[in-house]
Parts: structure tokens; sequence; C-alpha cells
């Protein structure tokens, strides 16, 4: 059996129980290497094996994988944050099901997350923005035409930019051309939950200097939009006067 594992955003305690258990009985671990942290392997047994699949091809990996199944071997593929997101899985479960491989996906804590909690914020704010917008900077790998940065930052909405730190200045202009003020309240979030954490506010003008400043070039997020600012509504879910299934809102008849 195969399980792929979300590791987490980064802190070692932020990992799922159900991913810690499944690390704990693992016989062979695969793990992102570049980007999970390594105080997650001594969740493992002494005698696991264990792989660093950023020294590894797609075959490579599926190969271990399918060696360790014909030795009836649990095999946990631990990927940063949750699988669902820039996690490369599907390519891998498509292999897995063309050899008649089973397994099975365990959610992690994405690193979108973590940012929000090291900002403070909440990326969902009444009268503000309803939308979460999740995507990267086209670079080296195209993405569709249909969602270029541009095209995306006309809704205005709330938007969590991975994999873009490199390319940050092409980035800026990309959201000021889409329909974003320069005023648009900004941040770069540095290794969210891990103990490195960095955090850097600025208007979306300054985004590109903020990150060169303090030498910011990967392994960060790029987050935008006026649930950085102050003015927002309050929550009508908590509202006195607000009836739910659960409670009846008062009036302010006398």
């Amino acid at each position: 059996m195969v399980y792929f594992v979300g590791a987490g955003s980064g802190g070692a305690d932020l990992i799922t129980v159900r991913g810690a258990r499944l690390l704990e009985k693992a016989d062979c671990v695969i793990y992102a290497g570049s980007l999970v942290n390594k105080e997650l392997l001594e969740y493992c047994r002494k005698d696991a094996l264990i792989y660093n699949s950023a020294e590894m091809t797609l075959e490579e990996v599926i190969t271990v994988m399918k060696e360790a199944e014909k030795k009836g071997c649990l095999t946990v593929r631990l990927h940063t944050g949750d699988p669902c997101l820039y996690g490369a899985i599907k390519e891998q479960m498509d292999e897995l099901d063309e050899r008649n491989i089973a397994y099975d996906v365990v959610p992690g804590v994405s690193s979108f997350c973590g940012a929000a909690a090291a900002l403070k914020a909440e990326y969902t704010l009444p009268g503000v923005s309803q939308s979460v917008i999740i995507t990267r900077m086209e670079g080296r790998t195209p993405v569709p035409e249909k969602e270029k940065i541009a095209s995306f930052a006309a809704h205005g909405a709330t938007m969590v930019i991975f994999l873009s730190t490199g390319l940050i200045k092409g980035l800026q202009q990309e959201l000021i051309k889409g329909g974003y003020s320069e005023d648009t309240p900004a941040a770069i979030v540095y290794k969210a939950t891990w103990p490195d954490e960095k955090v850097f506010r600025c208007r979306l003008s300054e985004l590109a200097e903020t990150a060169e400043k303090n030498n910011i070039k990967k392994t960060a997020l790029i987050l935008v939009g006026g649930f950085l600012g102050e003015p927002y509504e309050r929550s009508r879910l908590y509202a006195p006067d607000f009836t739910t299934e659960f409670r009846k809102g008062t009036t302010n008849e006398n």
C-alpha cells in the first residue's frame, strides 16, 4: 500500500495525526527533500528505507514504490503542505493505477494556511473578498492562457501566489496590469510555520523591492488583496439581529 501524505506547511508538529502514525509504521518513505522539514523523518522507524525525491525522476520514484510493493511494504510518499496543491501526485497515481498498486491520500496543512496564520489574517472578509485565488506566475513551466496572472488580478479577489518569488518583478507588473492598484496591500511570507519564518508587509508597488531588500529568492508565498488592509464588514452570522437555525435574532424595537 502507498500513502500520499501531506507533510504540513513546515513546522514538524503540523503534520496530521494520521500522517504521523503512517510515518511511524512505514517501511519505505519517499520525501520531497527540497521542501519537507527533515525533522519529520524522526517519526520514522530506524530501519525504514528513506529516499529523497528531489534527486529522483518520476520513473525512479515509481520503481521504488513498485519494489516496496513486491515485498509487501507500506510506503509513504511525503509531500510538502497538502499533496493536492503543486504536488504532482496525479501522474504518480496514474502510474500506480496501471500497475494495480493500491494507494490512498492523507491531506495536510497547506502553506497558504500557514501564511495566513503568520499574518494573523483572514482571507475571506465580508465586504472585501469572498474568494481566494491560488495560482503561480508563468515561468519555465507555462500556465493555461485563461489563467495568466493579469486575468486573475482583474477580479480584485484575495490572491495567494506560489512558486513565483524568483519572478517577482514580472509578477508585480502583471498584477498591476490586471487591475490591482499600486497601493493594494501585499505581503511576502518566507517559510511559513518553519522556525525561520519571516513576514514582510508592503504595498503592491513595493513588492519586488521588498523581496530584493530582504534577499527573499525562494520558499516564499506572495499574498495580495484588501484582506491585508483595515476596513471590512462585520460577519452577519454573529450579528445579534441575524436569525440562524440555532439562534433567534433580536430586534432593535422599543
